[in-house]
């Protein structure tokens, strides 16, 4: 099952994303070889700047998506205000499967 991941930076937390991305590109990269990511990408200000995070990823359950979260670098740094995950369908441009 698919689970979209909003997860919204606490305010001020730039230095905080930047200091802690390779660690968390090396869980995305993780993720990936797993075949558990389906995209990731920063939510941006309006500025440009990141300011949040939106992935989408396959786990079997709630419990399971909630746990693949909460062990992202970024999570366990505390960079997020919120996060919020939701069930996701992905229908439409979805690549073919290989």
């Amino acid at each position: 099952m698919l689970f979209a991941l909003i997860c919204k930076d606490k305010p001020g937390s730039l230095q905080l994303r930047l200091d802690t991305r390779p660690a968390h590109v090396a869980f995305l990269e993780g993720l990936i070889g797993e075949g558990r990511l389906a995209f990731a990408g920063p939510l941006l200000d309006a500025d440009g700047k990141p300011n949040g995070t939106l992935a989408v990823i396959e786990a079997p359950d709630m419990a399971a998506a909630q746990a693949l979260s909460a062990a992202d670098p970024y999570a366990e740094a505390g960079l997020f205000e919120s996060v919020e995950i939701r069930p996701w369908n992905w229908i439409f441009n979805k690549p073919a499967a290989s």
